[in-house]
């Protein structure tokens, strides 16, 4: 529910600071004090449309923030619109958009009056509140709906036409056995194909490379020869010894090397055929990495796939008579559900009608008709529509005329219908009613608040004796211009606003004794409805 309300610098609100309780809260004052523009707050906060004649004259922007609590859940809401008519919308601190915010404000708040975003003027919400009323279980033809969506989707991906079918059997069998012919088993074979090839394809040259290597160093070379005049130059000499043994250590060396040269030599194998081998191995294993994946494991991947769905291809009939079988059955499902929901619709909707126009005789409305017709399928086609006044044709909500006669019909769809938002915000329902009907408003609308947390904007203090909590919003000049305050009454003040409301004088004797005697008989309603 809505638990807080700031507005700042709209219309003749200068600042306007509302902490709100649940059940149902009236809000009252004079002609032009601002009682509207509590609604239109509402509104932006909803996602209404904005407009630079809304910021308050010599202000820079209009500010409305709004909380809301769901349990142990919170949601704050801020709208800011600048003189220019450009609109900022926050929701949690985050910058949002204004269509995130009408979305998110359809589980928030309804407005009831000249709003013509307000939920129940929705198609979609009229089939939603009829199936509601009637108990109507939609949960099997929607998942018939979905399985039948599926089984058709199934079909489509099993393969087109007969052709079609035939053309992508031949790629993917071509595919598969091109694959299949290289006998891949090892992903790294790449790198190993490739130190083997480099190491012959430089045979004859490692071979070389050994054999000069070992004439430089075996023990008839140069450097050998060397080495042992500089040990026998060196002998016995003292001051030499380190030198000598490094010199004895490097001539083992040199033998150690020219040894290992000799054998690795003699271990290469000039094997043209094997490297030939090797090199047509590697261009078929390039080509496949071309067609089908940058790495040998990629060219699996897609091995796998591809058999896969040759497979599933291949037992098209037997798949496709199943899936046709499926969707046989399903459409049969279909038939069978659609014509019972639509069965189900047909007959609450007069009953539906009937109850909202019980109500809507102790609304001033005796008079009215309202038409909840049923079309289509399934009778997903649902409209409701009012005739307002006897002999009238009916017309759908959006076009009646008078604000208070939509809503008062609101007022009797959401007694009927109970479900809805949280909050609920009636604006105008109580224009052109007086006597008995205004207290028959007063009483629907707190019977609606033992479920809702119910606003209302009133000018009758018939009605707002029923409240659980009233705001008077009062205007007064502040250096030649007029500004709007609000404030929630105690008991006692409660009593001076009715009577204001009763007789224009606030200190009545008889205006404040007939308020306690409004205030009474509202209690006494209220304990006999609970």
């Amino acid at each position: 529910m809505l638990t807080e309300l700031l507005v700042r610098d709209l219309g003749v609100i200068d600042e306007l600071s509302l902490v709100l309780d649940g059940g149902m809260t009236v809000v009252t004052g004079e002609t032009g004090a601002g009682k509207t523009l509590i609604v239109g707050a509402i509104d932006l906060l909803t996602g209404g449309r904005a407009d630079a004649s809304l910021v308050r004259p010599g202000a820079t922007e209009a500010e409305i923030q709004g909380r809301f609590e769901f349990g142990d859940d919170e949601l704050v809401v801020r709208r800011v619109i600048s003189r220019e008519g450009r609109s900022r919308v926050y929701i949690n601190g985050h910058l949002a958009t204004v269509g995130a915010l009408a979305e998110q404000g359809v589980d928030l708040i309804d407005l009831h009056g000249q709003h013509a975003h307000q939920s129940l003027l929705k198609t979609a919400v009229q089939r939603s509140a009829l199936d509601r009323f009637g108990g109507i279980d939609t949960a099997p033809l929607a998942s018939v709906l979905d399985e039948l969506r599926a089984a058709e989707s199934s079909l489509a991906e099993l393969g087109g036409d007969e052709r079609a079918r035939a053309r992508e059997i031949d790629l993917l069998r071509h595919q598969v056995a091109e694959i299949d012919t290289a006998g891949i088993e090892d992903p790294n074979e790449d790198q190993r194909l490739d130190d083997e090839e480099s190491l012959l394809a430089d045979a004859s040259a490692h071979r070389d490379a050994a054999g000069t290597t070992v004439a430089l160093l075996d023990a008839d070379s140069a450097a050998a020869e060397a080495i042992s005049s500089a040990l026998a130059a060196l002998d016995g000499r003292a001051p030499f010894t380190d030198l000598a043994s490094r010199l004895q250590g490097l001539s083992a060396e040199l033998a150690d090397v020219a040894s290992e040269a000799r054998s690795r030599a003699e271990s290469i194998d000039d094997d043209p055929a094997r490297l030939e081998q090797l090199r047509e191995r590697r261009a078929m294993l390039r080509e496949l990495r071309r067609k089908y994946g940058e790495s040998l494991d990629d060219v699996l991947a897609f091995q796998a796939e591809s058999s896969e769905r040759l497979a599933e291809l291949v037992g098209f009939d037997e798949r496709a008579a199943a899936l046709d079988e499926q969707r046989s059955a399903l459409l049969a499902d279909l038939t069978r559900l659609r014509a019972e929901v639509l069965a189900a619709r047909s007959e609450a909707a007069p009953r539906l009608a009937a109850a909202v126009e019980e109500h809507l005789v102790g609304l001033a409305m005796a008079g009215a008709r309202l038409e909840v017709s049923v079309a289509g399928e399934a009778g997903d086609e649902v409209a409701f529509r009012l005739a307002a006044n006897a002999g009238h044709d009916p017309q759908p909500l959006t076009r009646v005329a008078s604000g208070g006669e939509l809503a008062r019909t609101m007022l009797a769809l959401r007694l009927v219908l109970s479900a809805g938002p949280p909050t609920l915000v009636f604006d105008e329902v109580d224009a052109g009613i007086g006597g008995d009907v205004a207290n028959t408003v007063g009483a629907s609308l707190a019977d609606l608040a033992a479920t809702h947390q119910v606003l209302v904007v009133t000018h009758l203090a018939q009605v707002a004796a029923f409240a659980d909590q009233h705001v008077a919003i009062t205007k007064r000049d502040v250096e030649g211009r007029t500004v709007s305050e609000a404030t929630v009454l105690d008991d006692d003040a409660r009593v001076t606003e009715l009577s204001r409301m009763l007789s224009g004088s606030p200190d009545s004797a008889s205006a404040r004794q007939h308020a306690d005697e409004l205030r009474a008989a509202a209690g006494a309603v209220r304990r006999r409805s609970s």
